[in-house]
């Protein structure tokens, strides 16, 4: 008899959010061949040899604070629009199995531990997720809520960096899809340097930010100069509550600016606003408006106008960078990975413009097949 298929674990942290519950239910979807993978770049031609796992052998697996559990959470999914009518009904064994393998998260406002207990526990989670199902690794995936920017002078490790350490722990790949501190925290150097581990990050690239990264290295190669680049974002559902808040928002933005700066030079004018507007739950507008200059100082603008799904959107790259991740890990690649700056508003490195960045990708599944 042939030995069963390796496992890999996929722990998400803000498990029982809207994004983590359409990456669950996309992948249960996928794997039994009820929808296409849709927005999956790991499931193009160029991934097909690349000895990526396989969707059907994803475990699932998380931190959250919330109590819902996913099958109620992917209803209210498709109520929003953002799943199919009858997919709960019809993966709702592979929701169930996945809800199970939910931990609580923390600190909560009651909670009284201490950094060290707090990061011990979470990865006591972790490694007891892994024996339980035998995984041969587990890739750990922040997807919650983006955290202000920390006090440089707070005697506490933000949330997403406490949950960064346990992975690093437990002996598990992180992958930040947030704007969140995670493995940046300057209490982690040493950590992160030593640990052995591969990691991507940070703040997932899914919509305004993704257009900015085409648009703007047109510009440049055009040599049409920017004058002003003004932007606003109309959100709601989690991300939007989160988002109101200043400190949340100033985190967000950082990476939309960053973009700009990093491909025209310096930043332009202008600045991106976020509106929480709860009625619109998980859909979002994303209105740019550019002014530039034209031959002989022609005054010019361009207006753009991006209206999706967040969840939609980031559900398959997240999957993607899952299975990237798992597979660097296997081939013993370690540290930060620029290679998939593709996904990301922040990378580790590497370029800026989105078609250089998909380049480098299609470069590094070459390494992910033993190509030199």
């Amino acid at each position: 008899m042939s030995a069963p298929a390796p496992r890999t674990g996929v722990w998400f942290i803000g498990a029982r959010g809207s994004v983590a519950t359409t990456a669950i239910a996309g992948c249960a979807a996928l794997a039994a061949g009820l929808r296409p993978a849709t927005g999956m770049v790991t499931e193009t031609p160029p991934f097909a040899d690349s000895g990526l796992p396989v969707p059907a052998s994803l475990v699932f697996g998380g931190h959250d604070t919330a109590d819902c559990p996913l099958p109620e959470r992917a209803e209210a999914l498709v109520a929003g629009g953002v799943l199919p009518h009858g997919l709960p009904a019809a993966i709702g064994r592979e929701l169930a199995t996945a809800d199970a393998e939910i931990r609580p998260g923390g600190p909560l406002p009651d909670d009284t531990r201490e950094d060290e207990e707090l990061i011990a526990a979470f990865a006591a989670d972790l490694t007891d997720f892994g024996h339980r199902n035998g995984l041969t690794r587990t890739v750990v995936i922040n997807v919650a809520s983006t955290e202000p920017v920390p006090d440089p002078g707070g005697r506490r490790l933000p949330a997403s960096s406490l949950y960064a350490a346990a992975a690093l722990r437990a002996g598990c790949p992180h992958v930040n899809f947030t704007p969140s501190t995670g493995l940046r925290a300057p209490a982690l150097r040493g950590a992160v340097a030593a640990c052995g581990l591969p990691h991507a990050g940070r703040d997932g690239k899914t919509g305004q930010t993704l257009l900015r990264s085409v648009l703007a290295p047109m510009f440049a190669q055009r040599a049409l100069p920017v004058r002003a680049w003004s932007g606003t974002n109309l959100l709601g559902g989690g991300d939007g509550a989160a988002l109101a808040d200043p400190g949340a928002a100033a985190a967000k933005n950082a990476g939309k600016e960053r973009v700009l700066a990093d491909t025209l030079g310096a930043a332009p004018e202008g600045r991106v606003h976020i509106d929480d507007v709860p009625a619109l739950g998980d859909w979002k507008t994303a209105w740019d408006h550019i002014a530039f200059d034209g031959f002989l100082g022609a005054r010019m603008v361009l207006q753009t106008t991006w209206q999706g799904c967040d969840s939609a959107l980031a559900a398959p790259l997240v999957l993607d960078l899952a299975r990237l991740v798992a597979r660097a890990h296997e081939r013993g690649l370690t540290g930060p990975l620029p290679q998939l700056g593709f996904y990301f508003k922040d990378p580790d490195g590497g370029p800026a413009a989105l078609f250089e960045q998909y380049e480098a990708l299609l470069a590094f599944a070459g390494t992910l097949r033993g190509e030199r």
